[in-house]
Formats: C-alpha cells, sequence, structure tokens
C-alpha cells in the first residue's frame, strides 16, 4: 500500500495540471444528499451516479452547476423551492463551486479551514441492542432467483452455521460503529480540511464521546487524497456506501466503524464510449485481529464497484466485497484465485457479489426503482445464495416537490455475513454490510415534509422479523421468530443563519427477543443535533 501511495503522488505532482479539482468527502448523514436528491426529483440533475458515495465536494458542485443551468433554461416548474436548495448547497461548498465556475483562476497554493464542520449530538435510550449471533440451519442446495438447484450441494456443512454481530445502538443504525449504551450521552464530531493547490486535500475529523463517567476519543475521518475527477487516491481512515439503498446495502454501508484504508475512485464520472458515463472505486483495507473458539483471523479486505449510466433515466452497478487471507488459511496463489472462481471448502476466502440498477421515470415525477441481488457465495463466477434490496422513492409526492415518499425492503438469506471466517462480515462486532444483519427481513418506510430547505419533518415505520427460515433447537429448544415494530420522527430547522437543529424520537417494540419465544422489550430513543455546516 506504501508503494502505491508513493506512485500516485509522484505521478500526481508531475502532472497536477491535468487533473480536475480534489476536494474532501461530504459526510454521509450530510442534508446535502437530500438536496441533491430534491434537484434530481425536479428534473434539474440527470447526471447522478448514486451508488457509490461518500460525494465529492467537487462532485456536489458539479451537479449543483448542471442544476443551476437547468434551472435558468427553465426546466422546473417549481423555480422558487428549487433555487432555496441551490442556494443552500452554494452556501455549505463554496471552494468548490467557485473553482468550477472560474476553472481558469488557480487555486491558492495552500488554504485551510480549521472548522469545516461541526456536529454535537445528545442521546438518550431506554433500550438494549439485539444480539445476532445464533445458530442458523443452512439447507445447501443453491438456486438462482429461487430457480433450479444443485449450485451448491444440500446440506454442504456438518454443523449450523454461526450468524454474528450486535445491533449497536437500538434506533440509530449506520453511525460509523458508534454506541451508544442506556441512558444519557454525547458525541461531537469536529471537521478540518487543508488543500494543497488543486490537486490534494487532506482532512481530519476527530470525535469524542461521553457516556456517564466515561470519555472517548477516536479518529472518526482523516485521510489524504490526491487528484479527482477520474482518478483519485485516497490514503486514510474514511466511510464508504456501495449500493443504491437508503437504509442500508449488502456490500458495504457506514454501519461499522470507519475502516483504515487505501482507495482509488473516480469521484466525478467519466464517458466510456457505448457504456455511457461511468464511476469506479475499489478499495482495501485489513480487518482487526479475532479470536473465535481459539481459532485467529485477521483477514485482508477489498471491495471493487462499478457504476455506469447506460441512459440518463438507467444506473447499474456490479458490487464485490471480500475477506481474503491472513493467519490460519491456506495464503497460495491457487487458493487466493479458487475463491474467485467459485466459494469452496477449501478457499481462503468469503466473498459478496452482485448486481443493482436504478431507473427513473420522469412521466412520473421521477420516481424511481432500484434494487440490488447479491450473492454470499459464487458458482462458475454467478452470485448464489441471494440476499436482496429492492426500494421505491417517490421524490415529488406532490407536484410541489413538498412531500416525499419511500419504501425500500431488505432480505438478507439465512447464511449472509458468515463464512471462512469465523467473526464473519463483521468490523468491530457490527456488520460492514446491511445494519439488520443476515437471517432477516426489513420493511421500510419513510414519509418527510418540507416546510422550506431547512425546515423538515420526516415520519418512519419499519417492520423486521428475524428468525423467518434457519430456525433450530438451541438446547432442545424452538427459536422463536422475531419481530420489531418501530416508529422514528425526525424534525430538522435551522437555529441560526449558520446552525441547523434536528430533534429526532424513536420507539421500538420486539417480541421474541433475540428468537426467545415470550421475551418482549421496549425501547425509546431520543436525539438531539446542532450542525454547523455538516
Amino acid at each position: 500500500m506504501k508503494s502505491i501511495v508513493v506512485a500516485f503522488a509522484c505521478l500526481m505532482l508531475s502532472a497536477s495540471q491535468g487533473w480536475s479539482l480534489s476536494s474532501a468527502n461530504i459526510p454521509l448523514d450530510s442534508p446535502v444528499y437530500s438536496y441533491l436528491d430534491k434537484l434530481a426529483g425536479f428534473g434539474l440533475i440527470s447526471s447522478d451516479i448514486k451508488g457509490i458515495k461518500p460525494f465529492s465536494k467537487a462532485e456536489a458542485a458539479r451537479m449543483l452547476l448542471e442544476a443551476e443551468k437547468n434551472l435558468a433554461a427553465g426546466s422546473s416548474a417549481h423555480a422558487g423551492f428549487a433555487e432555496k436548495l441551490v442556494g443552500r448547497i452554494r452556501k455549505l461548498i463554496p471552494r468548490e463551486v467557485a473553482q468550477l465556475e472560474n476553472p481558469d483562476k488557480k487555486p491558492r497554493l495552500f488554504d485551510y479551514n480549521p472548522m469545516s464542520s461541526l456536529r454535537l449530538r445528545y442521546i438518550w435510550l431506554d433500550g438494549v441492542p439485539r444480539n445476532y449471533s445464533r445458530a442458523v440451519h443452512d439447507p445447501g442446495d443453491d438456486g438462482v432467483f429461487g430457480i433450479g438447484s444443485s449450485l451448491r450441494p444440500e446440506n454442504p456443512y456438518p454443523f449450523p452455521v454461526q450468524q454474528r454481530g450486535s445491533e449497536g445502538t437500538p434506533l440509530l443504525e449506520n453511525n460509523n460503529g458508534v454506541v451508544h449504551g442506556d441512558g444519557h450521552s454525547g458525541e461531537l464530531r469536529w471537521g478540518s480540511e487543508w488543500y494543497l493547490g488543486g490537486f490534494a486535500a487532506a482532512m481530519l475529523e476527530p470525535s469524542v464521546q461521553a457516556d456517564g463517567d466515561d470519555t472517548r476519543f477516536r479518529l472518526n475521518r482523516g485521510y489524504l487524497k490526491l487528484g479527482g475527477g477520474a482518478l483519485e487516491l485516497e490514503a486514510g481512515k474514511d466511510e464508504n456506501w456501495l449500493g443504491l439503498g437508503y437504509r442500508g446495502n449488502i456490500t458495504l454501508t457506514n454501519n461499522a466503524e470507519n475502516f483504515t484504508q487505501v482507495k482509488i475512485s473516480s469521484p466525478e464520472p467519466f464517458d466510456v464510449k457505448y457504456v455511457g458515463a461511468m464511476k469506479y472505486t475499489v478499495i482495501a483495507s485489513r480487518f482487526e485481529k479475532s479470536t473465535v473458539g481459539g481459532v485467529e483471523r485477521q483477514p485482508w479486505f477489498y471491495a471493487v464497484k462499478l457504476s455506469a449510466k447506460p441512459t440518463e433515466n438507467l444506473e447499474v452497478g456490479f458490487n464485490l466485497g471480500r475477506q481474503v487471507g491472513g493467519p490460519g488459511v491456506k495464503n497460495s496463489l491457487g487458493d487466493s484465485l479458487r475463491g474467485l472462481i467459485g466459494g469452496t471448502a477449501s478457499d481462503n476466502s468469503n466473498g459478496l457479489a452482485g448486481f443493482e440498477a436504478r431507473y427513473r421515470m420522469p412521466w412520473l415525477r421521477n420516481t424511481e426503482l432500484y434494487g440490488e441481488f447479491s450473492g454470499e457465495d459464487t458458482a462458475l463466477f454467478w452470485p448464489i445464495v441471494e440476499s436482496y434490496v429492492a426500494g421505491l422513492y417517490i421524490p415529488r409526492l406532490t407536484d410541489d416537490g413538498r412531500n416525499d415518499f419511500r419504501f425500500e425492503f431488505f432480505q438478507g438469506n439465512q447464511i449472509l455475513y458468515t463464512g471462512m471466517f469465523p467473526a464473519g462480515y463483521i468490523y468491530k462486532g457490527m456488520p460492514i454490510g446491511h445494519s439488520q444483519g443476515g437471517a432477516t427481513q426489513d420493511f421500510f418506510f419513510r414519509g418527510s415534509h418540507w416546510f422550506s430547505v431547512r425546515n423538515n419533518l420526516a415520519l418512519e415505520y419499519i417492520y423486521t422479523n428475524r428468525g423467518v427460515v434457519g430456525r433450530i433447537p438451541v438446547a432442545g429448544v424452538d427459536q422463536a421468530i422475531e419481530k420489531k415494530h418501530a416508529g422514528r420522527v425526525f424534525w430538522s430547522l435551522p437555529l441560526t443563519v449558520a446552525i441547523d437543529g434536528q430533534l429526532g424520537y424513536g420507539i421500538e417494540k420486539t417480541t421474541n427477543l433475540n428468537l426467545v419465544d415470550g421475551v418482549e422489550r421496549t425501547n425509546q430513543l431520543v436525539k438531539f443535533e446542532l450542525r454547523y455546516r455538516y
């Protein structure tokens, strides 16, 4: 990895004038993403590729200028609301917008912003997280899409498969692995950015968390970036989101703690003949050392994502995430290649791979349909042992765009996030893919109303079950189907010119908690946030 970084740095320094603007990434929970989605819902952005996030600030500025151009051409019947969305995004990424509007003006050789963003969060929790660790029956004899069989032998394993991991914080998923305990707690994130001309960017986002008498410091994000446009190198600690889902994806999300990684990607799309606009990312990291049942593992991890837009309304993508090698497994070239061709009991890897698509319907107020199919195993390069994400997003439930609606469904196979490595597809105790883990079904509904650009009220309902498939007796007692009903409300509103607030409340009731018959639990969570240029 060090060699890659050095070689890339030499390349960038020798050819810096040929590259696009380097910029920091936008946090995945920033409202900028919803602003851009809303502009696309008005038909003002058609070049968006959503399957790879976070967006760089330069990419957000590129889409902003596209929206402004179409707005000036009279492409929206509701220009007032759209203009305010555009104005708000401009205030959040001024450096990148100014540079893209004046490409002949060279950026300052050295520039910095010691407080580029800030988020202060207070949490009150009356709750206990679900434990994902349980034995699961694996029937084998898999087909694809429920058709056919024998791509994997029937009952290939002599013992049940073991699911592992934890929910983390009830009612607060996808939070970079931050876990809030029962009672009162708080967290502060402070972002700082540095720039070297237009070809290098660095960002630091330390975090301090206080729970009762315990205070913990950590680096939430911190990285160096070189390049931009169609080729960028990033080294450090950062979050990733590979997929089209809103609540979660199968391969990689920001549910677990951020990885220390090396990433080569295209933060902005580039055109490929006969294919259309494309974006890609290649991520390399290593999981922490774990010992399960006396077995020590520390696999390498890499992920590959390709997304393309052959037309302005269709986006397709390919996902791959793979744990491979490390202590306790065979590390020869043959063992490493065998897992790419087809998962076997003798290779040294655990992989996820799949396909996704998103289709926007301009004649239906730019409503979007999207879905992902991924397999926990492969047979002759084809993903099997399927899991799914499918969704519907209506950005203009009413014609003025002030109301929107989303539905999303997730089904995780009973052996999803298990495999060669005993700890599973887990990083520091939490799934790195969908927050709800494997052997799960999840139904997510969200509706929101925009009083203004910075004043938004959202309501969510979630139904989740575990144990519909894969249940086995434990100590002679049958497992029950765990069912969870949850409701959440979020109200975001402006407090000052530069500071926004968000108040949230969630309540959930779980029956047969952790698949134990008759055990019930009700959790509640209150959240209050202050956000500065976030």
